[in-house]
């Protein structure tokens, strides 16, 4: 079922950079927003906690640290 949205053009550029950079699609992109929104799909957070559960406690905080970069925001990136 089609559904429009308003978004500002600001947002869907970054929308577009965004999705350019994971090599989807903006709809690809946008409806994996809504999936992890609704819970449908695993958030990479929720993926790293649920993989080092089962690591002794260093790996685990090793794992942690070493993923770490992939939370960080390049202001660069959004403007």
């Amino acid at each position: 079922m089609p559904l429009s949205l308003r978004i500002p053009s600001e947002k869907e550029n970054m929308i577009k950079k965004a999705a350019s950079r994971a090599g989807k699609t903006k709809t690809a992109f946008i409806l994996e927003a809504v999936y992890e929104k609704l819970g449908l799909i695993k958030s990479r957070e929720e993926m790293i906690r649920e993989m080092s559960g089962w690591l002794p406690r260093k790996e685990a905080e090793q794992l942690r640290k070493a993923v770490g970069v992939f939370g960080k925001v390049d202001e660069e990136d959004w403007h």
